[in-house]
């Protein structure tokens, strides 16, 4: 499971305009309908193509709960496209993103300074710079830690140096131990 990966999925699904199918046959026909066939549903949930099609025509309405997981990941997957880039594309021009976490956070600095990792519960506004490349990582398939170093350097920049209005002899932030993260819009 991708923490950050799923928070910034999370934080766009907040711009849906419609809610997703909820029911299981709703579900399955929405993907058929946007795969273009039984098959590649089938091949999609790893399920047989018979068991898409007794779906589809709801003779069968209650999935396992495994396969009730990946029937709904699949659909947000691809619900309201044009409305998710569109909250993306905000995010990255105008109007950034916004972190609220609660996680162990340091510092590498000159020696003399208090540099201890310690449990800080932080919410702020990132500029809109950094939710591109949150989101340009995303898309390019980027790990859970390449996400975390964009966030971690982020920080840097906005909470520890203040926009490089102190702290400017700060190298470099650790973001561990993460308890709580969430992303909005």
């Amino acid at each position: 499971m991708s923490v950050f990966g799923d928070g910034l999925d999370a934080a766009v699904q907040k711009a849906f305009t419609r809610p997703a199918p909820k029911s299981a046959g709703a579900q399955v026909r929405y993907l058929v309908k946007q795969s273009g066939g039984t098959k590649a549903v089938a091949q999609m949930l790893r399920i047989s193509q018979r068991t898409v099609e007794r779906y589809v025509k709801d003779q069968i309405k209650k999935p396992r709960p495994d396969l009730a997981a990946r029937l709904e990941r699949e659909v947000k997957k691809r619900w309201q496209p044009q409305i998710r880039a569109k909250a993306r594309q905000k995010a990255a021009t105008t109007g950034g993103i916004v972190i609220d976490t609660r996680a162990r956070l340091g510092y590498t600095a000159p020696i003399g300074s208090t540099d201890q990792d310690r449990i800080r519960h932080l919410t702020i506004a990132l500029p809109p710079r950094y939710a591109a490349r949150l989101f340009d990582a995303q898309e390019t398939g980027a790990t859970d830690q390449q996400l975390k170093e964009i966030a971690a350097e982020a920080l840097k920049e906005v909470y520890f140096q203040d926009g490089g209005r102190r702290a400017g002899s700060l190298e470099e932030v650790r973001f561990t131990d993460i308890e709580h993260l969430e992303f909005d819009l």
